[in-house]
């Protein structure tokens, strides 16, 4: 069964949007999602500075990254249901200004508590953003690219990562840990500044070409969020999946710093290097999910099962070694696979989910990918730090992989029958809304 014959799909998604244009949309959306991240990563790289200067536990670091994550989760279901009601372009822009600012925040912070304020303004501008930005680059491509691309634009939280890490490093030891939160604000603001005078609403959104649907049926597109086991399925393992690539993102550098000796810039530069590994694996696995499983999803989800799997395996055995070189490229070769289930699980939703709903069902798919995974992992990985080292914590969190595989698992079982149901419902509804538009 393929899994791009949905009627409406077809009849409501078709956009004429030149390729040229669009593959411009995709480069300033994706250049905002780097400075999102950026703006969000930087912390990470100037852990230690700040663990000395203001005498801070690790559970009060962990705290700080994952109020990000937290405000993320909580307010980016709302937040794009408005974008998708008052226009995706202008809320984009108001996010990323709005998280450069409180970035810029951050640099003129005076203690902890100031620095916690700014941090939660951060995490209220990146609230909506993947979501939103998601949406705005599947609306100007074809449907079949769904995984490719939506592996490679999460890539770009990665890339972000990699950038803020590594950068700040850099600008942390050339100019202070403050220099380096103004250099990631400055970033953010220009591209916001660019945005709007490139992409349009009114350019990207597509014409109204069926009959205007009842209340009725609009409630029926709402509800395609949540009522499929297999969709449900897609929000969890994506979560639990993101719990270990969350966690190795915050603490790589600390991780780095402690048990290699490295300096700030070192650490930066190498923990940049083992997110840009996690970075590259999102491309790879989304490519590698829609060339080699063309029009049969559910081995999809079984690639999906085994990056986790992969992930699990390679990275409790890296972290189970003395350190070293072989204990670094293993932790490489590991991020190669640890978020490699976002293209799959977004390409899930996206089949699973109406098309006018789609900002919002990857807003639930951002929801669930920090409440289970980006906002407690660096948080729980602090705290059992404090206890037991950061060697030790590190040998536990992989381990949450397999529960994600479980998760795949089960909705291996129930994909097919729950997509063919929704294109039953789709059509339905197309038909009502032409019969009713006959009687009018």
């Amino acid at each position: 069964m393929s899994l791009n014959h949905s009627l409406p799909d077809d009849a409501e998604h078709t956009v004429s949007v030149p390729r040229v244009y669009a593959w411009v949309i995709f480069a300033l959306t994706f250049g905002l999602l780097i400075s999102d991240y950026m703006s969000r990563q930087v912390l990470n790289a100037v852990f230690p500075l700040l663990k000395n200067e203001w005498m801070l536990s690790d559970y009060q670091l962990g705290l700080l990254s994952s109020i990000v994550a937290l405000m993320v989760g909580l307010l980016t279901f709302p937040l794009s249901l408005l974008a998708d009601r008052w226009g995706r372009v202008k809320s984009l822009v108001i996010m990323a200004t709005l998280w450069s600012v409180a970035t810029l925040g951050c640099a003129l912070a005076q203690d902890y508590n100031q620095m916690f304020i700014s941090r939660f303004f951060v995490g209220v501008g990146e609230a909506a953003y993947g979501s939103v930005g998601i949406a705005v680059v599947l609306s100007v491509f074809p449907k079949h690219l769904r995984a490719t691309l939506s592996g490679a634009f999460m890539a770009g939280g990665m890339f972000g990562s990699v950038l803020g890490v590594g950068l700040g490093g850099v600008l942390a030891t050339h100019f202070g840990w403050r220099g380096a939160f103004v250099g990631m604000a400055l970033f953010g603001l220009t591209l916001a500044f660019i945005y709007p005078l490139i992409v349009r609403d009114k350019r990207i959104s597509p014409p109204r070409t069926t009959p205007q649907r009842s209340p009725n049926a609009n409630k029926q597109q709402l509800r395609t969020l949540f009522n499929s086991r297999s969709v449900l399925c897609a929000y969890i393992g994506s979560g639990l999946q993101f719990f270990v690539a969350g966690s190795m993102m915050v603490w790589m550098p600390s991780y780095l710093n402690r048990y290699y000796d490295m300096g700030t810039d070192k650490a930066g530069a190498f923990a940049a290097i083992v997110l840009l590994c996690c970075g590259v694996g999102m491309i790879l696995c989304g490519i590698l999910s829609d060339r080699l499983f063309v029009g049969s999803p559910s081995r999809k989800i079984s690639l999906a099962i085994a990056y986790c799997v992969g992930s699990c395996s390679i990275l409790f055995l890296a972290f189970s070694m003395p350190a070293g070189p072989l204990q670094l490229g293993l932790i490489c070769f590991g991020m190669l696979f640890a978020a490699g289930t976002s293209g799959p699980a977004s390409a899930m939703v996206a089949n699973l989910t109406h098309p006018s709903v789609h900002a919002t069902a990857f807003a639930t798919l951002t929801l669930a990918n920090n409440l289970l995974g980006l906002a407690p992992g660096p948080f729980i990985t602090g705290q059992i730090s404090d206890h037991i080292g950061l060697q030790a914590s590190f040998q536990l969190v992989p381990l949450i992989s397999l529960v994600a595989a479980a998760v795949f698992f089960y909705a291996r079982h129930t994909y097919l029958r729950d997509m063919e149901q929704l294109n039953q419902c789709d059509m339905h509804s197309l038909s009502d809304a032409v019969i009713q538009e006959k009687h009018v």
